[in-house]
């Protein structure tokens, strides 16, 4: 950056100043340079307190001249008239993009550069048009062609030296003090505030725990101001303005970075959940320095996803290739063979748009997440400096094992009207053991992907032309599709739900009331019908209130449980589409609860137990978490904190583990979250169960109070009230939003490859195959298959031109369950020769009647049983004489 004794001698440029420094090189005189002494920087002159600095007359105003883009706001508009009232220039450089480029420059260092021939404004075009920079409509401006190696990696660790050696000179001086840190086997170890790190400790239990742990897990027993200090993560497309919990909160720490006080410290190692999104996160950082350094593009966002990681970069018109992979493996390689540190720093939001002045992406998340004032984070790690919240494993070396997976497009903020990115991802582990099996998993997931199953046993297909997004189900995919919603429509029946049905358009007003028009319009897919806005349904809850705002309610009639199949549709980006895990046209499994508030706990215990029996039915393992009250939340935190007792209470009373997800919860009302893990161990979510207090309001939702009269009720009622107004005898119910297979699209998808295609009998859509031996026996064989037929089963025959071995052949590929064999004698004795799949050798015979009774034994799964006799009476709730 550009210093001087007199801030007016010189000119000062922001947005970028690197870039502006190319072009201020050329000009720089021996006088200028030997000027250079403890001036004001250019971020601190151009940062958003310029124009405060001249008002308080700590910048000389006499000779300024501010000029600022159309951005400026009014009142920034006065206060640079009134500072540069002696100096007016031509035209305002229009440096645009999110940081508003200002531009200030004395009267005198103008008149020197117009006797050289080059005007001011002349400078400040030629600094715009040479910026790199995002236009208002969320593009790159003008063309890049990305280079290996590029030039912007070595100014951009010159503002990192600079800035991380200030840091570290705070750090030293800080006050050092005894502190105490508890295990989580209650044991302590004593240490040194702002000096004993959780690695010094992990390194005094032993070597092996130091080598093994990933990241560190604290909370704080005493009082630390900057652990609590607001930090906003920048670091990703969403919007996060949770920053940092606070100290009476548990926290994931760098096993690097000193600890601020006495804590509570847990280590945690790879095979922890928490401890693979940090490994994986670390690893992207790896990726992204390997690509900056390779391919030469502007990074934008790399986190841990399910399986990996993945980084996203900007490289112009160049696409990716495998071709591309080699250079960039090698790369990361060598990175981790160094074994470089990740170094963390808290930087300003001034600060923080100095150090990634050339990546236009990045200024564009500053600029719009981290306010003036605010405080973010960035980590290096070797020639890389990104934007992150952390935290990171401590050095590169740690990656043993990494795989580069494969490569796609994306698009900027996910947005198609922005940039298209190139997307790189990849997978890393501590051992190379790891790896290899992680790759085998990978193979058996390519066999078992349910696009793949889906073609192979014909159930459903895609057709882009026609209807992208929108799946066609086969004859067989269908006998899955309505045995998934016949299993829920018996548990509806035997858990008191009742099912309904809601139109499939609505005018736009109903989405207008529940709030989904303004929130969630551009995933709506809209149209018009004489003049008036309507919508295809992209949910059902907006419907089910309108049910049960169709007449009064009382208190006897809660809880009321609706549910329904409806066909939904929602706007999917063409580019996020996958198969039947991200679709258009679909139905949920979904169900509405509305409730009192004190049985919440009672109707979330119930709803997780169904969870449970479908889950187990299915052959899931599943994990779950309750998410708790966000920041930015609707309702009084004691109605939060009541109904996040009662979720805990249910969670507790299922005698399962469950997690804390703080802060996590829908803005109106905690969750549940349920994830299930398939066969292969990956893990989908699927079932949820939501507490909701907006809807009733917003839809002004009431019933009958207990104590309240009927007649009372009904006057009161009738009177005038404001919307949203409860009149006295009624209360507010609560909803619970409930959904266990979720979409039956993606449900069916994950079952798909839960399964490899080997659906158990009950579900199956190719239960029976009769084979005859011979064509004598073809009549028998039809009669077989049409016995079978008529009780239910999907029964098959065939009847064609193969040799018996083929045909069996051909029904154990097509994942029959019973292949059924039929000659004269089994004509004779009417009877089956059976073989299971599965089974090495066949079953053997039996008889016709004593098959289908096995069968219908095995179709039917407890939901679909039918009692043959009435079930015992017995009171619940027994007089207190008897109890």
């Amino acid at each position: 950056h550009f210093k001087g004794g007199d801030p007016a001698h010189h000119l000062f440029a922001w947005a970028p100043a690197k870039l502006l420094l190319s072009r201020l090189r050329g000009m720089r005189s021996a006088q200028v340079q030997q000027q250079a002494a403890s001036g004001l920087t250019m971020r601190r002159v151009l940062s958003t307190g310029a124009l405060r600095l001249v008002s308080e007359k700590r910048l000389p105003t006499s000779s300024l001249a501010v000029a600022s883009t159309a951005a400026e706001k009014p009142a920034a508009e006065e206060t640079r008239r009134k500072a540069a009232d002696s100096y007016k220039p031509t035209a305002a450089p229009a440096f645009g993009g999110a940081l508003g480029g200002v531009l200030i420059a004395s009267s005198r260092c103008r008149a020197r550069r117009m006797r050289r021939g080059q005007s001011f404004q002349a400078l400040a075009t030629a600094a715009s048009e040479s910026q790199l920079r995002l236009g208002s409509d969320g593009r790159f401006v003008g063309k890049f062609v990305p280079e290996p190696k590029p030039a912007f990696l070595a100014e951009r660790l010159s503002v990192w030296e600079r800035l991380y050696s200030k840091s570290q000179a705070e750090l030293a001086s800080r006050e050092k003090k005894p502190i105490s840190i508890e295990l989580p086997d209650g044991s302590t170890r004593e240490g040194t505030s702002w000096t004993t790190t959780p690695l010094d400790v992990a390194e005094g239990i032993s070597k092996r725990l130091a080598g093994d742990c990933v990241v560190a897990l604290i909370e704080y027993t005493e009082d630390v101001a900057d652990a609590c200090q607001p930090c906003v993560a920048a670091d990703g497309e969403e919007d996060d303005d949770e920053g940092n919990e606070g100290a009476s909160a548990a926290q994931l720490w760098d096993l690097t970075r000193p600890l601020e006080g006495s804590c509570r410290l847990e280590l945690i190692k790879f095979d922890d959940p928490r401890g693979r999104d940090t490994f994986w996160h670390s690893s992207s950082h790896v990726l992204g320095a390997a690509l900056e350094t390779s391919l030469g593009g502007h990074l934008t966002i790399g986190p841990a996803v399910d399986g990996g990681f993945y980084y996203d970069m900007f490289l112009g018109d160049k696409r990716v290739s495998d071709a591309d992979f080699p250079a960039v493996q090698t790369c990361v390689e060598e990175i981790c063979k160094e074994n470089v540190p990740f170094q963390r720093l808290m930087i300003t939001r001034e600060d923080a748009l100095e150090l990634f002045a050339s990546n236009p992406f990045k200024v564009d998340l500053i600029s719009r997440k981290v306010a003036p004032g605010s405080m973010t984070t960035a980590y290096r790690c070797g020639e890389l400096v990104d934007l992150c919240r952390g935290p990171h494993l401590p050095s590169t070396g740690r990656v043993k094992a990494f795989q580069l997976t494969k490569n796609s497009s994306a698009y900027w903020l996910g947005s198609a009207d922005n940039d298209s990115l190139q997307r790189v991802y990849g997978v890393s582990f501590p051992a190379a053991k790891q790896l290899k099996a992680h790759l085998q998993m990978l193979e058996q997931a390519k066999e078992r992907d349910h696009r793949r199953v889906g073609k192979q046993q014909q159930l459903f297909f895609f057709d882009s032309v026609v209807s992208p997004g929108s799946c066609f189900w086969t004859s067989y995919g269908t006998r899955i599709y309505n045995k998934l919603q016949e299993l829920m429509r018996a548990e509806y029946r035997r858990r008191g739900f009742e099912e309904v049905i809601t139109p499939n358009i609505y005018a736009s007003e109903l989405f207008k009331r529940s709030g989904h028009y303004q929130n969630y319009r551009d995933d709506m897919y809209g149209f018009k019908v004489e003049g008036q806005e309507w919508f295809l349904k992209p949910m059902n809850c907006p419907g089910h209130c309108v049910i049960f705002d169709s007449r009064p309610r009382s208190y006897r009639e809660l809880p009321l449980r609706l549910a329904s199949f409806g066909v939904l549709h929602r706007n999917e980006l063409s580019g996020t589409l996958s198969g039947l895990t991200r679709v258009r046209r679909f139905q949920q499994d979904d169900a509405h609860i509305f409730c009192r508030e004190d049985q919440i706990k009672s109707e979330v215990s119930a709803a997780l137990t169904f969870v449970f029996e479908m889950y187990e039915l299915f052959g899931f393992e599943f994990s779950m978490a309750l998410s708790t009250r966000p920041k930015k939340a609707l309702g009084s935190e004691e109605l939060w904190e009541r109904a996040e007792e009662q979720l805990r209470q249910a969670l507790d009373g299922t005698g399962k583990p469950w997690s804390l997800n703080k802060g996590d919860g829908a803005f109106y009302g905690p969750k549940i979250d349920i994830r299930l893990l398939d066969a292969m161990g990956r893990g989908h979510q699927c079932g949820t169960i939501q507490l909701d207090f907006q809807l009733p309001l917003r839809f002004n939702l009431r019933y009958q109070a207990e104590g309240t009269s009927a007649t009372d009720a009904s006057v009161e009622a009738s009177a005038p009230a404001e919307d949203s107004v409860l009149p006295p005898g009624y209360a507010r119910p609560v909803i619970l939003h409930r959904a266990i297979l979720g979409s039956v699209e993606r449900m069916l998808g994950v079952l798909c490859e839960h399964y490899g295609g080997k659906w158990p009998f009950w579900l199956s859509p190719r239960q029976c195959m009769v084979v005859p031996v011979s064509e004598e026996a073809f009549e028998y064989a039809t009669y077989v298959k049409e016995s079978l037929h008529s009780r239910g089963f999907h029964a098959e025959v065939d009847l064609g031109t193969n040799t018996l071995n083929k045909k069996v052949r051909e029904a154990q590929i097509a994942q029959f369950n019973y292949i059924l064999v039929v000659g004269n004698e089994e004509e004779q004795n009417l009877s089956v020769n059976v073989r299971v799949r599965g089974e090495k050798t066949p079953i053997g015979s039996k008889s016709l009647a004593e098959l289908i009774e096995e069968l219908e034994e095995a179709n039917s799964p407890k939901a679909l049983k039918k009692h043959a006799s009435l079930l015992p009476f017995q009171r619940k709730n027994l007089p207190s004489s008897e109890a």
